[in-house]
């Protein structure tokens, strides 16, 4: 017991860190109706990483590290670019091509480089179980940062992501505003992949929110929640992967899917009624 706990205890910090601050934007990222920016974003990034393998950075160096901001940087312009108030196409389905064209090129990239398949393998299912307190630390100074940033503008942030309508009627440049929320989201993403690979990455943006929307009314609420589902799910997970010897970002993605559709169950069995955005 003494020696699991020891082996685990980076990676259960790890994935305190990343509830704590992917619970937060999976709230704006639902409300805002762009699911795949996460996917998206975090696409970017692993491509990113992948061009600086290519180049001869391997993952956590920070040439790489590099590459995969200046990736999801592009994301961020190009996701702001795309907002407008009378939209012709959603902006989801932008969203949703860009992700598809980013994994394609991450395909097409990784299969020049040598152990390519096995590159992307780790995008997508990360390196949990070996990050080390070092990266947990630097990663939790720089996700504080970004939510020091979001709490100062918070107001601003959230309007947008409630009523677009109203920021452009109070004269606010909202494209600034998305370039700046998509470029913090960027930031975030790419620590977050380097530990957690894409998929644990958008588990942990999408489902504890979509849990904590399910379940309660109000952001404060809901932000509580998330980190208590998230947390939860992580020990789940985290257990399930040591004791029954199975890759441990997968499964913790499967626990928080388990646990989405307990709350769907509940939130039909009591009919909630708070499934209605709250103004």
């Amino acid at each position: 017991m003494t020696q699991m706990l020891g082996f685990m205890a980076a990676p259960f910090a790890a994935c305190l860190v990343l509830v704590g601050i992917h619970a937060y934007f999976g709230i704006h990222v639902i409300e805002r109706r762009v699911l795949f920016v996460d996917l998206a974003v975090a696409q970017f990034a692993a491509l990113g990483a992948v061009v600086g393998f290519v180049n001869g950075y391997h993952p956590g160096e920070l040439g790489s590290t590099l590459y995969s901001m200046a990736f999801a940087t592009l994301a961020a312009v190009l996701f702001a670019l795309t907002r407008a108030r009378d939209e012709k196409l959603p902006q989801e389905a932008i969203i949703g091509i860009t992700f598809v064209v980013a994994s394609a090129a991450t395909i097409l990239i990784a299969d020049r480089a040598p152990e390519g398949a096995e590159h992307i393998k780790e995008m997508l299912s990360g390196s949990l179980l070996w990050v080390t307190w070092p990266t947990v630390i630097k990663d939790l100074i720089i996700y504080s940062a970004v939510g020091l940033f979001h709490w100062i503008f918070r107001r601003r942030f959230l309007l947008i992501t409630k009523d677009p309508g109203e920021a452009f009627r109070r004269g606010w440049n909202v494209r600034w505003w998305d370039f700046l929320f998509y470029l913090s989201f960027g930031v975030i993403i790419t620590f977050s992949v380097e530990i957690g690979g894409v998929l644990m990455v958008f588990a942990y943006l999408v489902i504890p929110a979509c849990i904590a929307i399910l379940l309660a009314v109000g952001m404060r609420t809901r932000l509580i929640l998330g980190w208590v589902f998230g947390v939860v799910g992580s020990a789940i997970g985290l257990l399930a992967s040591y004791y029954l010897d199975m890759p441990t970002g997968p499964a913790i993605v499967v626990v928080l899917g388990l646990m989405l559709i307990a709350a769907w169950l509940i939130d039909k069995a009591m009919g909630n009624s708070h499934q209605a955005v709250d103004k």
